[in-house]
């Protein structure tokens, strides 16, 4: 028996409508995942099956193929377990009805229940824009997929499950649960929580001064200083005086934030500016994004924010030459053999340095602690 359910794929951070086929048919047992499945996907088997066991259903040994379509698309992560697994007990005749407008998403445990995932907000934008029915998603990314649904005014309705035995009787009408929804507007009435506020600082005028035009105009900044001068200080107060995030700012924020699983559980929209301060250490690669899945790197969480490098001449000369495009483009394109991912990167840049390579431009008695070479190096 047949049974078709919907999914969905990451791109960048954007989302692909992926549909689930699974067939359950007579000869030898085997489970089969095709479509261009990820590690991650291959060994889902063995999380399902058991899943499935120890949730109370019956699992005949049959043979099992399954097919994540379009064939031709990546797939990756453990958010098609869950999907996998409906679709397994919909060919079983354990789940009743046709599900082909009806999104299922989570990673499943051995005992069934299901565990959150990444990139749900971006995956509920496309379920808005595919017009589908129902989005079912694990309980702790419900509030999340809620928001972008809100946001668009979209129908599709957004179900929280903790488990599969509850996904089950949700779609075979055993349990009637209320779809979850959030208050887009209740969000932004919330005051902005910044670890630092710029109203707090005393003193340093010349340097509150240079902030305040800078973020009045969206200039970088460079700020020399004997260490212990407040440069840091200074720069994590920043986006407590930047304007409020926009609607569409917030809501390209917290895309970012969601493929890359950093977005807080009890913060469903990102209502404050980020503000990023890699190690000079950083790689080029977690600085500008990439790696073997193209996540986002530093440049892009930093996107609608603040982009803070401490100790600048310490950073490689490669590292820097990467904040080149980014920096003129407002966008970052990774590109990788199989696909060419394009990420926005459109943040302030502050930077901070001592005078000199030992510190203070000059000790205490008052004489140079490094050459002028040295400084200009």
């Amino acid at each position: 028996m047949l049974t078709k359910l919907c999914a969905a794929a990451l791109l960048g951070i954007d989302a692909l409508k992926v549909e689930i086929e699974t067939n359950v048919s007579g000869g030898l047992p085997a489970f089969t995942v095709v479509g261009l499945p990820d590690s991650a996907i291959k060994e889902s088997r063995e999380r399902i099956l058991t899943a499935i066991r120890n949730s109370g259903f019956d699992l005949p040994s049959k043979k099992i193929t399954v097919n994540l379509a379009p064939a031709d698309v990546k797939k990756e992560g453990t958010s098609f377990d869950l999907g996998i697994a409906v679709g397994l007990l919909g060919s079983l005749g354990e789940i009743k009805g046709q599900f082909e407008d009806t999104i299922v998403l989570g990673e499943l445990a051995l005992d069934g229940s299901v565990r959150r995932i990444s990139g749900t907000l971006p995956m509920a934008v496309m379920a808005a824009r595919e017009n589908i029915r129902w989005m079912i998603v694990p309980k702790m990314n419900a509030a999340e997929a809620a928001v972008a649904i809100s946001a668009t005014g979209a129908a599709t309705q957004v179900f929280g499950v903790e488990s599969l035995v509850e996904t089950a009787g949700l779609l075979n009408g055993d349990i009637a649960p209320e779809p979850v929804k959030v208050d887009v507007a209740n969000l932004f009435d919330c005051e902005p929580d910044y670890p630092v506020d710029f109203a707090e600082i005393k003193g340093q005028q010349a340097a509150k001064k240079a902030i305040e035009i800078s973020a009045a105009g969206g200039h970088n900044l460079l700020m020399i200083g004997p260490p212990g001068s407040g440069k840091t200080l200074l720069a994590k107060a920043l986006p407590s005086i930047l304007p409020p995030l926009g609607f569409e700012e917030s809501l390209e924020t917290t895309k970012i934030y969601s493929v890359s699983n950093l977005l807080e559980r009890n913060r469903p929209l990102m209502i404050t500016r980020p503000f990023r301060s890699p190690h000079h250490t950083t790689s080029n690669v977690a600085l500008i994004g990439g790696g073997a899945q193209a996540k986002p790197g530093e440049v892009s969480l930093a996107h609608n924010g603040v982009l803070f490098l401490d100790e600048l001449p310490e950073f490689t000369r490669n590292a820097l030459e990467v904040l080149r495009q980014p920096l003129e483009d407002r966008e970052v394109t990774v590109s990788r053999a199989a696909l060419s991912t394009r990420y926005p990167a459109g943040f302030m840049l502050v930077a901070a340095m001592n005078p000199s390579p030992a510190g203070p431009l000059k000790d205490r008695d008052g004489l140079p602690t490094a050459t002028p070479e040295q400084i200009r190096r």
